[in-house]
């Protein structure tokens, strides 16, 4: 961490966690605003790092941004100049919404988690799409994926679920590198019911058919963003399910429900835990996934990483690239740089073929 960080850390730490993220937001949206307007010299240098090709693009590194931060797509060029090698927007959903009541998001700084029950708040599919359009005219130096989720007031209708899904992606596949499919939060209650193998490969196709009748320049390949929370007898059914409706891969996990390892009153709060504590079980789910879908299935591992020893572990576990996002909160801006660039070194090291495959209950 760097000094300069450290000292805007503790300032940032007695604010509540949400307004200390909408700063962080702003702060995003004004570089994104210094770039268009020639400052980039002033901002980072191109990501460091070995360039990966997979779903058909060139991904600058393997570290990526996660989900979650940047839900409106306020800052998609950004990202490249902190040596992001590519980066994940949103949740979006079809309509927009305000997402759970205040307070909603939780510090856990002995543990460098965070626990959240924000609820897909974003300005929608539309809204959102407007936006990209003209910032994306000039596409940025890494790929952009497109998170989608379900708007709340369609979960529990199956017919409505996958309108709303086939909303989201005409107006947001033009403009994504990769589409994500998110049925995976814990915050939108009955999101989750949508692993059921059957419905799952229902509304992947949708997704995929929806994409096919564009008629797009480039194909855009559609992952889905898995819970960790599932079952792991459940894993193999699932993955077939979404392969069979067309899914290019997977992105393992998203947060959990349960609270491996930490205490305290925040720990206590409803909504998805991620950081650390979350680390160990998102990896066993990950390697669950690869032995489910075997090689050649892209996967994106994400879910308590912060070193580069964590991104050898996802790695090793069968990812293909690694995202982050709680680790910016505690570790500052300068992370995927050196993460990208740790990994890179030979004096690094090989990654193994494997791990030590932890137990199945690893971080419930």
């Amino acid at each position: 961490m760097s000094t300069i960080y450290r000292l805007l850390r503790g300032a940032l730490f007695r604010l509540d966690a949400e307004r200390a993220h909408h700063l962080a937001i702003d702060a995003a949206a004004l570089a994104e605003w210094m770039l268009e307007h020639g400052a980039g010299s002033l901002l980072h240098a191109p990501p460091a790092g070995e360039p990966v090709q997979l779903l058909g693009k060139t991904f600058a590194n393997r570290i990526g941004l996660a989900a979650g931060f940047d839900k409106n797509g306020v800052a998609p060029h950004l990202w490249s100049h902190l040596g992001f090698g590519f980066a994940e927007l949103g949740t979006i959903t079809a309509r927009a919404q305000p997402g759970n009541p205040r307070p909603r998001m939780f510090r856990l700084p002995a543990a460098r988690a965070v626990v959240n029950r924000l609820g897909f708040n974003n300005l929608g599919a539309e809204e959102v799409a407007r936006r990209l359009r003209k910032r994306l005219a000039r596409r940025p130096r890494i790929p952009i994926g497109l998170n989608i989720g379900c708007s709340k007031v369609s979960v529990g209708d199956e017919t409505a679920e996958r309108e709303d899904y086939r909303t989201s992606t005409r107006l947001l596949a033009p403009l994504a590198d990769y589409l994500a499919i998110n049925v995976s939060s814990p915050n939108t209650p009955g999101l989750r019911n949508l692993h059921e193998p059957g419905r799952l490969c229902r509304l992947v196709d949708v997704v995929v058919r929806e994409i096919d009748g564009l008629g797009l320049a480039a194909p855009v390949p559609v992952l889905v963003k898995l819970s960790p929370d599932l079952a792991d007898d459940d894993i193999p059914a699932i993955c077939a399910a979404a392969r069979d409706g067309g899914a290019a891969g997977f992105i393992a996990t998203n947060t959990t429900v349960s609270r491996p390892r930490v205490s305290g009153a925040a720990a206590a709060e409803a909504g998805g835990l991620s950081g650390p504590p979350l680390r160990p079980r998102a990896t066993e789910v990950l390697r669950r996934v690869r032995a489910a879908v075997g090689d050649g299935v892209p996967l994106i591992g994400v879910g308590g990483v912060e070193s580069p020893d964590d991104v050898r572990e996802k790695l090793a576990a069968g990812a293909d690239l690694v995202a982050l996002y709680t680790a910016l909160i505690y570790a500052g801006p300068l992370l995927p740089r050196r993460l990208a660039q740790a990994i890179a070194r030979p004096a690094a090291g090989r990654i193994s073929a494997s791990v030590p495959t932890e137990s199945a209950s690893a971080g419930r």
